[in-house]
């Protein structure tokens, strides 16, 4: 077995780590079991659709801590690299809006419903009061359901590698719903983590799918007030005042 090595990369849930040619994502919470196997079986389903992604070799105990080893994407994040050279800007919107597509032109039956993970999500934001709870959720009931693969946490950070050879990373949130909710979902990220993309993105993205402008932000107050239970604090205003928008 090999030894873990250097940090790579570090989010809210997980750390990432070298480890040996692979790399180990190690969940933060010492009772991440069922988390690391659910992951590990997300990236078996999606692997079946032949998108850049990394290949995952086994779940289990590292240590003290519940993880997944997986093939390592080569490279910086691609956000990192369109702000050290802004040049590469254009084919980096251009190279992540292609992938989306991609991602959205496979129907994916065997994972969790998009728009039920919204309702429950919706359902649990403590900061939602009943008037606007029931709102949203009518406006969630009367919205476009639908079947296609969504990655659920699309955005500039989670493609590593050069716009050509970019790989998507980070897919425990995967669903299967709504092309429209998932790239909404990715404005939404980015208006908070990378507004200099959100715009431009969502531009690129309607051009490329055909999708209505409206049609996609039309989920937004929705998503707004389901991401609240991710529990972001420094977020927590303008969601707000996107979900009564």
């Amino acid at each position: 077995m090999p030894e873990i090595g250097p940090l790579l990369g570090a989010g809210k849930e997980a750390e990432a780590f070298e480890y040996g040619e692979h790399v180990l994502k190690l969940y933060r919470k010492p009772g991440a079991r069922s988390t690391a196997f659910a992951e590990a079986a997300i990236l078996s389903i999606v692997a079946d659709h032949g998108l850049p992604t990394p290949a995952v070799h086994e779940a289990g105990r590292y240590g003290d801590r519940w993880g997944l080893v997986m093939s390592r994407a080569p490279g910086k994040p691609l956000a990192v690299l369109a702000t050290d050279d802004p040049a590469i800007v254009p084919a980096a919107l251009d190279a992540m809006v292609a992938l989306h597509v991609r991602v959205h032109a496979e129907t994916e039956l065997r994972l969790h419903p998009l728009v039920l993970r919204i309702a429950d999500r919706i359902a649990a934001a403590p900061q939602l009061d009943d008037i606007l709870r029931r709102r949203l959720l009518g406006t969630l009931a009367a919205l476009p359901d639908g079947n296609r693969l969504c990655h659920g946490d699309f955005h500039p950070f989670n493609l590593i590698g050069p716009p050509k050879t970019a790989v998507i990373v980070d897919w425990p949130d995967a669903t299967s719903g709504p092309p429209t909710a998932d790239a909404c979902r990715s404005y939404l990220l980015m208006l908070q983590g990378a507004p200099q993309f959100a715009d431009p993105y969502l531009d690129r993205y309607t051009a490329a799918s055909g999708f209505a402008r409206p049609d996609i932000l039309a989920w937004l107050p929705v998503l707004a007030a389901a991401r609240l239970c991710e529990n972001v604090p420094e977020e927590a205003a303008r969601l707000l005042e996107l979900a009564r928008a």
